[in-house]
This record gives C-alpha cells, sequence and structure tokens, in this order.
C-alpha cells in the first residue's frame, strides 16, 4: 500500500526537503543558465523565431531526456522514490522565495524603504530604484503569488503527470522564459519560442492554482477576480494566479511599473483597500495553505486512481 502511495509521498517529501533545506548555495541551475546565456549569444545574432526553437531544443534535449531514460531504467521502487524526491527539492524554488519576501517585510517594517527597494530588485526584474512603499509591497506580492505557481504547483503538476522529467521540463522552460521572454528588441522572436512553451506548460497548473488560491482564502473573491480580469494581464497564467490570489486575500495589487526606463501600464488585480506591508505574510501564509489543498486533493485523486482505474 505504501509503494502505490509513494507519489504523493514523494511530493510530500520534496515539499519537506525544499522547506529544510531551502535553496543551495550552488544549484544546477545556475549552470544551466550559464550554458543558455552562452547559447543565447551565439544563436542570438539576428531576429529569428527559428533561431530561438532551436536553442530551446538544444537546451532542453541533454537534462530532460535524460530524465526520461534514469526514470526508466530505475525498477526499484525505493529506490526511484529517493531520485524523485532529490530532482523535486531540486525544482521546487518556495522556500528562497519565502525567505527574499520576509527580506523585503523587515526593512519595510524599520522604514528603510531604500533596503525594501534593494531586496524587492533580488526577485524582480522592474526597475525598484523610485518605487513608493506600496509599490513595493505590491510588487512583493505579486511575486509570491506568481511563484507559489511557477515554483511549485506547477512543478508538483507535472512531477504527477510525467514523472521527474515532467519536473525537470517545466522548472527548465519556466528558467528560459525569465531569461528570454521579454518583449524587445533582442528577444521579441528569439524569446517566442520559450515564452509559448511556458505558457503551454502553465495553463493547467494555473487555473488549478487559482482554485486553490480560492479553496485556501476567499473564494468569491478569488473567482470574482478570475472573471473580471483574465486577459487583462500580458501573461495568460501570471496574470491569472495572481488576480486570484489577491482577490482571495481581498487586496488590490498591481499597476503601473518602470521596466528599462519605461513605463509599463500594467493592470491592477485582486479587489478592496491596496495592499500594505503586512499583506505579504498572508500571500506567504495564502501560498501555503494552498499548498495543503494542492496534496490533500492530489492524495485523493491518485487514492480513486489505484482503487477505480
Amino acid at each position: 500500500m505504501i509503494v502505490e502511495f509513494l507519489p504523493v509521498l514523494v511530493c510530500v517529501a520534496g515539499l519537506l526537503g525544499d522547506r529544510v533545506l531551502g535553496e543551495p548555495g550552488w544549484h544546477p541551475l545556475e549552470v544551466f543558465g550559464r550554458c543558455a546565456m552562452s547559447v543565447e549569444k551565439k544563436l542570438n545574432n539576428r531576429a529569428s523565431k527559428a533561431r530561438g526553437a532551436a536553442a530551446l531544443t538544444l537546451l532542453l534535449v541533454v537534462p530532460v531526456g535524460g530524465m526520461v531514460v534514469i526514470q526508466q531504467n530505475l525498477s526499484n521502487p525505493w529506490i526511484r522514490g529517493i531520485f524523485d524526491t532529490g530532482i523535486l527539492v531540486l525544482v521546487i524554488g518556495w522556500q528562497s522565495m519565502k525567505e527574499h519576501a520576509i527580506r523585503v517585510v523587515e526593512p519595510l517594517i524599520r522604514r528603510d524603504l531604500d533596503g525594501a527597494r534593494q531586496s524587492l530588485s533580488m526577485i524582480v526584474s522592474r526597475e525598484t530604484g523610485n518605487m513608493n512603499p506600496q509599490q513595493v509591497v505590491g510588487s512583493t506580492m505579486e511575486s509570491v503569488l506568481e511563484n507559489g505557481h511557477d515554483c511549485v504547483v506547477a512543478s508538483l503538476f507535472w512531477y504527477a503527470l510525467l514523472g521527474p522529467a515532467g519536473a525537470v521540463l517545466h522548472r527548465l522552460v519556466n528558467t528560459l522564459d525569465a531569461m528570454w521572454g521579454y518583449r524587445n528588441a533582442r528577444f521579441q522572436s528569439f524569446g517566442w519560442a520559450a515564452a509559448r512553451l511556458d505558457d503551454i506548460l502553465g495553463w493547467m497548473p494555473a487555473r488549478l492554482t487559482a482554485i486553490c488560491y480560492g479553496l485556501a482564502g476567499s473564494f468569491p473573491g478569488a473567482m470574482r477576480s478570475w472573471k473580471r480580469q483574465i486577459g487583462q494581464h500580458k501573461s495568460p497564467n501570471a496574470g491569472l494566479v495572481m488576480a486570484s490570489g489577491a482577490g482571495a486575500l481581498g487586496v488590490t495589487i498591481g499597476g503601473p511599473v518602470v521596466y528599462e526606463g519605461k513605463r509599463q501600464d500594467k493592470p491592477w488585480l485582486g479587489g478592496g483597500e491596496p495592499a500594505q506591508v503586512g499583506d505579504i505574510g498572508r500571500a506567504i501564509q495564502l501560498v501555503e495553505r494552498s499548498l495543503a489543498v494542492w496534496m490533500v486533493s492530489y492524495a485523493l485523486v491518485w487514492f480513486l486512481y489505484i482503487q477505480y482505474l
């Protein structure tokens, strides 16, 4: 019976491992990131979607293919469970995200706005130097809510479907989207394939994340924001999870930001009063409650699967 529930236990162990270990001083994604930068420099010398797709394929084929070969040849379920757990600990990045968010909260409480801006700059690509406290709070909450999907639920979803190869595939594609998915002259064409594949891989888990946020907070608020605000954000997945998360908390986040010196009028998401510093902690708690909802739901679905299918 325990062996039959091994995939569920692996997910629990992966979450616990991430909680205890956090982000290691050295991470395989750093090597992958350096490889991605090298490939981009060599291939992105003229605007071409085909070159971007070729670069994406080149970077994914070895690590994802290697995962497929390994998981097909690990016949011992306990060794497979240990291996899968190790992969999930590496691809889940929630503890690191939470620690970064707390580093923004601490200077805000001390009224050290410059310190909060500096801490925020470690987790967002937008310019933070001229942000007011409300903008710092909102941007931090956006990162927390978005990464509840990107760094946790989506990885668990693809692990449940395709094993460690699925989890690695999503994490690497999400990393490439973060590196190349900009709508500027350099990446508009080259990053198109990575951005679109990330949208595809994130479509279903983003909607499941939004439901979990609703179940972990105010379900009517989350669903109301989903209905009213879906499609307003340029990302079909990030916008949804941020809107539903803010709606579940009953606060408003979003609004204009600055990228590379240019103002972008991003939509307001959620509903209610503008988010305050204490709402960052509430967002962290919402994500953690939503993970409990996810795991209970996954365990129930898996139980029904092994009993009746």
